[in-house]
């Protein structure tokens, strides 16, 4: 039977004390693709346009980490220690080598993923994210995360999506997708909320030589990022690929946070050209 990501079912694997939930779907075969999702996000937030969409010419793998949503445990309050994790839930699969898409805080764990994994780590996507130590001054994420929205669900119309009329049409349109999976996952925990928040604290706080570590991420990195992201900074982006010894770097037009979501095709389309280069 061929699944899709409204279909596959939900898997468990165990590693390193922690019942993983997963999803796998695609054409198997080749180098699979791991995705690491946002802040208080499940399996069930990603866009099956895209999923499906890398689906077709590869394996795709959903996960949730450590304690976050049906997956066991206490989400870490640290991205090091989750990217350990990810790691052992990887090699709990018997993958040898992967390909990693993170997305916000997933960037970050996609990372770690790949300053620990060595060889596990063939190529990285990483989407609306940054590095170690950036100023995120200019961010709005707490006054859009300590915002009312009705329906709540809208919340994600503001995270993802710019304002021009354009790009909130593709905002509802991702929400209706989002929504095709009816088994879905439990939303987080409170102790996952807060132990991501701490993380990000740590993640954020400044140091002179924050740069330092992305020189020894060796792999071909993808940055992808939309033109104003209120969350992470889209100057983020440009940093991380400035410093990184072997990225590429795609802005798309009039778009936030979830650019991948407002231009799933055509990201789709980038991100295969990357990973079959």
């Amino acid at each position: 039977m061929t699944y899709t990501h409204v279909t596959a079912p939900t898997q468990y694997v165990e590693a390193d004390g922690t019942r993983f939930a997963y999803r796998r779907f695609g054409k198997s075969g080749g180098v699979p693709i791991v995705f690491n999702q946002h802040y208080t996000g499940t399996m069930d937030y990603w866009d099956p346009t895209v999923t499906d969409g890398l689906a077709e010419t590869r394996e795709v793998i959903l996960f949730n980490n450590a304690g976050v949503s049906s997956s066991s445990g206490e989400t870490p309050a640290s991205f090091e220690e989750m990217g350990a994790k990810a790691i052992a839930f990887i090699r709990a699969l018997g993958l040898k080598t992967v390909d990693l898409l993170g997305i916000s805080i997933g960037g970050f764990v996609a990372q770690e993923i790949a300053l620990q994994g060595g060889d596990l780590v063939r190529k990285v996507i990483l989407v609306g994210t940054g590095h170690r130590g950036q100023d995120m001054s200019a961010s709005r994420s707490q006054e859009i995360f300590a915002g009312t929205y009705d329906p709540p669900e809208h919340l994600w119309l503001s995270v993802h999506f710019a304002p021009s009329e354009a790009s909130r049409k593709a905002g509802l349109a991702f929400l209706e997708r989002k929504w095709l999976r009816k088994d879905r996952d439990p939303e987080v925990s409170a102790q996952t909320v807060a132990a991501q928040g701490e993380a990000i604290g740590k993640w954020i706080a400044p140091d002179e030589t924050a740069l330092a570590y992305l020189k020894s991420i060796k792999q071909p990195v993808l940055v992808v990022q939309g033109s104003n992201d209120v969350i992470i900074p889209t100057l983020h982006s440009v940093t991380l690929q400035q410093n990184l010894p072997n990225a590429q770097l795609i802005i798309y037009p009039d778009s936030n946070h979830g650019s991948i979501y407002q231009y799933p095709e055509l990201f789709v389309a980038n991100a295969t050209t990357f990973l079959d280069a």
